[in-house]
């Protein structure tokens, strides 16, 4: 349940849990601007940076942030990226983060903007995106030391905040503080509100020089310093090296390698990519429509984690990218379970911040099904036309599409690589290489243990007003039904699995196949579509798979500048968009999009 808020006479808000108020009653605005932005020397500070990263303590009501957004749209020398990683243990709900902002009329839209992402904020990460990703907030729900334990990276500014030392001491503790400076590099600032000796004593002791200095009635002082110990720093890791943008080249023009090239362009790459067929998502990709679902588990496991991660990732992209009701639905999903384990993590449920929940009776009526099937609902998901996506993402600025281009070869010079095609054709000398190709990764990355996994679905068309679900319905494969398709709605089941196979030709088995995984997932659905199975068109793909089922995002070993994002296997609408910000982000030195150990589990290095 979100966090309760008492909000005095005056408009004050107060937290019953700390016994104490959110912010100065000057107000949060001047708070914001005063302590923080001016404590870290900003904007002056990040002017014509390419990008700028802040740690803080305490999101509270988010006013730091949105000042700090604030202050970097109206900044015509901006850095083209803005990291702000901030760390909650009790997050607000949406009504009072609203309400908190109703104050500040400057402050409205951005508040609006962060509302309509202040959703599903179960502990762990959360990446939520503004500005066309330009501006990326990274909200980390739980403890504030196993949060700073989930992020590497070097902050540019920190902002110590939350309540007071003697109210909430572990968010002031030698232990946090200490936590914090290995976020520090040497001319980092950092500001804070308290002055409070203890608070001062450590941050010296971890190599921040210190210093009062005005503080915004009623408070006499502020704490300003920065990072310059006497010592070099000891590292948990060593600092990851920013890449400069230049010139990359992506082999694979579905939805792996278009989402990692719109991720790079978004930070300034000038990204090629390369495709062999004559138009791109022609692959696995090209599937006329797809299921975007979480996976759930009752121990939350780590499928769960990433699949919530990918779904908030891609979700971000589909409102911002295209035209839902055309390209894409939020209708939810419904989950069949044939073996009836509808368990969820304790404290799941249709009231809270989680993604699914046991489905009730109006999900299954929507679903055409009885009401005692053993199912779940997905509120966060829908259905996908994946080459919408993959087409609005190579439309970025910065990012040529070159089809009929089958790479023979890559041959590293010196610090670059180059590409050839047919004929020993040479197709230009590249910074870095992104290999995204599916199945046919596995040319230029033979250490890699991939697996093609065939997959065959029918699909076809019905008139309108045709009696079948109107929400995706999954389990032992799925149904997809209602999509608007010219003058009809289009309607999908499948699909096969068929490991180490490539073969494209459809076959009659698989549509037996299909037909009778049908009947046992939606009955009423086989009995509409019997007529329907041998006119309907079947599609067939290769998907790619790793050996544990997890993407793999990385660099090759020992071929510096060449680096893999493959393997999505059959949750490409899912993980593209995270793991390319995931390969972003290690590439530009940036704060994760996900906590350390599941970027490791995404690690090409995790695999012999």
């Amino acid at each position: 349940m979100p966090e309760p808020v008492q909000w005095r006479a005056d408009g004050v808000p107060r937290s019953e849990r700390f016994d104490d108020i959110y912010h100065t009653e000057t107000g949060a605005l001047a708070q914001s601007r005063h302590v923080f932005l001016n404590g870290c020397g900003l904007p002056e500070a990040w002017q014509d940076q390419p990008q700028w990263r802040i740690l803080e303590t305490g999101f509270g009501f988010g006013f730091n942030f949105l000042t700090t957004w604030q202050a970097w749209r109206t900044d015509p020398a901006r850095p083209r990226m803005l990291h702000f990683v901030s760390i909650e243990a009790h997050p607000v709900g949406v009504d009072d983060l609203l309400r908190a902002a109703s104050a500040y009329p400057e402050l409205a839209e951005l508040a609006q903007s962060l509302a309509a992402q202040w959703t599903e904020l179960l502990p762990g990460l959360h990446r939520m995106s503004f500005e066309g990703g330009h501006v990326l907030l990274t909200l980390c729900i739980g403890d504030v030391q196993a949060m700073l334990r989930a992020q590497r990276f070097e902050a540019d500014s920190i902002y110590l905040d939350g309540f007071s030392p003697d109210r909430n001491p572990a968010m002031w503790s030698p232990e946090t503080l200490k936590a914090v400076s290995r976020f520090a590099r040497r001319g980092t600032g950092i500001a804070t509100w308290t002055i409070a000796r203890a608070v001062r004593d450590a941050l010296t002791q971890n190599g921040f020089q210190v210093r009062k200095s005005p503080g915004l009635p009623p408070k006499r002082d502020c704490l300003r310093g920065v990072f310059d110990p006497a010592w070099t720093p000891r590292r948990r890791t060593p600092p990851a090296e920013c890449a400069t943008p230049g010139r990359c080249a992506v082999i694979g023009a579905g939805l792996a390698g278009a989402a990692v090239a719109a991720s790079l362009a978004r930070r300034g790459w000038q990204v090629d990519v390369f495709d062999k067929a004559a138009h791109a998502a022609a692959g696995a990709s090209g599937l006329p429509v797809g299921v975007l679902a979480p996976h759930a588990s009752p121990d939350d496991a780590l499928l769960s984690r990433l699949t919530r991660a990918g779904i908030r990732a891609t979700w971000q992209q589909l409102q911002e990218r295209l035209v839902e009701g055309h390209d894409w639905r939020a209708s939810g999903v419904l989950e069949r379970r044939p073996d009836g384990d509808i368990r969820l993590p304790a404290g799941w449920n249709a009231e809270g911040p989680n993604l699914s929940w046991p489905a009730g009776a109006s999900q299954l009526g929507a679903a055409h099904l009885p009401t005692d099937t053993a199912s779940l609902w997905h509120r966060r998901a829908g259905w996908v036309r994946p080459r919408a996506l993959v087409e609005a993402w190579l439309a970025t600025p910065g990012v040529h599409l070159i089809p009929d281009c089958d790479i023979e070869r890559l041959a590293p010079t010196g610090d670059h690589w180059q590409l050839f095609a047919g004929g020993d054709q040479s197709l230009g000398e590249f910074d870095r290489v992104v290999i995204a190709a599916g199945f046919e990764s596995a040319r230029f990355t033979p250490s890699l243990p991939l697996q093609p996994v065939r997959g065959q679905v029918q699909w076809g068309r019905l008139p309108p007003g045709t009696n079948m679900p109107q929400v995706p319905i999954n389990g032992d494969g799925h149904l997809i039904a209602g999509v608007p398709d010219g003058d009809g709605v289009l309607w999908l089941t499948g699909a096969t699995f068929d490991r180490d196979s490539t073969d494209l030709a459809p076959n009659a088995t698989d549509t037996q196949a299909n037909r009778e995984r049908l009947a046992r997932l939606h009955p009423l659905a086989a009995s509409v579509l019997e007529s329907q199975f041998e006119a309907a068109t079947p599609w067939t793909g290769v998907r790619c798979a790793s050996a544990d089922r997890r993407p793999l995002v990385g660099p090759l070993s020992g071929r510096p500048g060449l680096w893999a994002c493959t393997a999505l296997g059959s949750r490409g609408l899912t993980f593209a968009a995270l793991c390319a910000e995931l390969l972003a982000a290690h590439w530009q030195a940036e704060p994760l999009p996900v906590p350390a150990t599941l970027a490791q589990a995404l690690d090409t290095r995790r695999l012999p």
